[in-house]
């Protein structure tokens, strides 16, 4: 554990509350797993330790989160890692400025069915349904031979999230045209198992333990990881809208520290079920403390009568650099935006994510503390099957898998040609207008 000694390094920390514009806070989140940095950080008294006295406030849905950091009824939240881009563009109809210091976490999601959509996938591509990780082949041959077009409705939490993103992507890379072939909806997270319960929604992709609660109920069956889709995908971000940031950098750099250290302390593996007990108390996630374990102890079930499997990467929470903004994150983030035609207008590329995403404020806070962090602020993505060292200027990070399921590679310098590859879009911008704007 970091001790005192090294959080004192801070220049704007000076014991307790001294130095800090504002010490008492109200931070929101949603109940999904990956809210444990915060609820570590109240429960284990990191925040404390710098000087903070937190009130954590469970929240019904992102849209309540967005709103209410933009206002400042919440100082800062668990937010999702697109969503600080969206809110300081004005997607979704809320413009603030707003910014990502932090990564909460890396993958953590999945897409479940129902039971009967299931059974129709198998009988549709058994070969398909058998493989591991499962693609979308299945689920395009059923839409597209099986007179199923546009019957088939699919949730996500949000718009503006990875689940959004990465279950278009999946059903993409298989040839299904999310907005013509499927329905696609928003519902809250807490909501999704009770909604495809109802037969309201075929299927859905959400965060932990979502999942998993539909497979220990019966309700439904897990295809695939979000891990799958991408290995070693952003997940979470802590976000602040940057009026805050910039009238409050101490108690800024504090919450960022506090979280540090908490996200360090999730990830020693003696300490995850200690972690995923904290989580299902009713003031969090309120589900039953043995489905919050599966995944946060590195396993997974995929379906009631099979049994779990070692996924010891299906939450990562501080290997990896997971707390490290990386601009590249948000870049590829922005692309998808861009290519499902929620940006409307050119607008340039890099500079909206080098607004948003500040390591800069990143490596204040882990200097201070002594820890390793990346000199550079974007890296390739899909290049690696495996672990890699990411060289710094102290030697080198061990980091994780970063393939796609479809093979492709991102590469953070140019976003337009990437953007040009994909067959299947809903662009509204033209790529030529978008790099002049980027130029």
């Amino acid at each position: 554990m970091v001790t005192v000694a090294a959080a004192e390094q801070h220049p704007g920390y000076a014991g307790g509350s001294e130095g800090l514009e504002k010490t008492r806070l109200v931070l929101g989140f949603i109940p999904l797993t990956d809210c444990v940095p915060l609820v570590v950080a109240q429960e284990r008294g990191y925040f404390g330790k710098y000087g903070l006295e937190v009130t954590l406030s469970r929240e019904s849905s992102w849209a309540n989160i967005r709103d209410k950091v933009a206002t400042g009824v919440l100082d800062g939240a668990h937010m999702l890692a697109p969503m600080p881009i969206a809110t300081t563009l004005g997607l979704g109809g809320v413009r603030k400025a707003t910014i990502a210091p932090l990564a909460l976490d890396l993958n953590g999601n999945a897409i479940t069915i129902s039971g009967d959509l299931h059974s129709r996938l198998e009988h549709a591509d058994p070969r398909g349904m058998a493989q591991r990780p499962v693609n979308a082949t299945a689920l395009r041959r059923l839409v597209g031979e099986g007179g199923e077009a546009g019957s088939l409705r699919f949730a996500s939490v949000f718009p503006s999230s990875s689940h959004h993103y990465l279950l278009r992507y999946w059903l993409a890379a298989a040839g299904i045209d999310p907005d013509r072939d499927l329905g696609l909806t928003v519902i809250p997270p807490p909501q999704m198992v009770a909604s495809l319960r109802a037969r309201e929604i075929s299927g859905y992709c959400v965060g932990e333990p979502w999942n998993e609660y539909a497979v220990a109920q019966g309700a439904g069956r897990v295809l695939t990881t979000s891990y799958e889709i991408w290995n070693n995908h952003p997940e979470k971000v802590f976000g602040v809208n940057l009026e805050w940031a910039e009238a409050h950098p101490n108690t800024l750099q504090a919450l960022l520290m506090a979280l540090l250290e908490a996200a360090q302390w999730i990830d020693r593996p003696e300490n995850r079920i200690e972690a995923a007990t904290l989580l299902s108390r009713p003031a969090y996630v309120n589900a039953p403390v043995e489905v919050v374990k599966r995944s946060m102890s590195g396993f997974f079930q995929y379906a009631a009568d099979e049994p779990a499997v070692p996924l010891p990467d299906f939450h990562v929470f501080y290997r990896y650099a997971a707390t490290f903004p990386w601009r590249s994150h948000a870049l590829w983030f922005l692309t998808q935006m861009v290519r499902w035609g929620q940006v409307a207008e050119p607008i340039p590329l890099e500079r909206v994510v080098e607004a948003v995403y500040r390591p800069d404020l990143y490596r204040q806070a882990a200097r201070a503390l002594r820890l390793p962090c990346p000199d550079t602020d974007a890296k390739a993505e899909g290049i690696h099957a495996g672990p890699w060292e990411l060289e710094i200027g102290s030697g080198t990070l061990p980091m994780g898998p970063d393939r796609f399921c479809d093979g492709t590679r991102f590469d953070p310098n140019d976003p337009i040609a990437y953007l040009a590859d994909f067959q299947i879009h809903r662009r509204k911008v033209r790529l030529e207008d978008l790099a002049r704007c980027s130029a």
